[in-house]
């Protein structure tokens, strides 16, 4: 069975990488799902969005929220390269829930932080 190489990073560290059946990120165009033999393709990720692996091998997927970056394809290799990036299990989440209500209570004017506090929930498996 084919798979693609994916790499999942953010300036500070390698958030994840290995064999993955698919992968689904949120650009700026839309959300796309790439599976092996897929064209190639380069967008801007969702600032405020998250991203799903699903492993190769089986395992649990992967879900993460990301900031700002880019998304890349070419030849069964993905790069998401994200200016900030949170697996889901280390969100915390009673500081994602007041990062929320602090962006709301401030009336954030550009939205960034109440999208990437909403992304973080999301990415825990909590709907705000």
């Amino acid at each position: 069975m084919a798979t693609l190489k994916v790499g999942l990073v953010s300036p500070e560290r390698e958030i994840w990488s290995g064999d993955a059946k698919m992968v689904v990120a949120q650009t700026i165009e839309g959300s796309l799902g790439i599976l092996p033999g897929h064209a190639p393709v380069l967008g801007v990720l969702l600032d405020g969005s998250v991203v799903k692996i699903e492993p190769a091998d089986g395992g649990d997927p992967v879900t993460a929220m990301v900031g700002s970056g880019f998304f890349s394809v070419a030849a069964d290799e993905v790069a998401v390269l994200a200016e900030q990036a949170e697996l889901s299990h280390e969100v915390d989440v009673d500081a994602a829930k007041r990062a929320l209500e602090e962006a709301q209570a401030s009336g954030d004017e550009d939205g960034t932080a109440e999208r990437r506090a909403r992304a973080r929930l999301r990415a825990a498996g909590i709907e705000a």
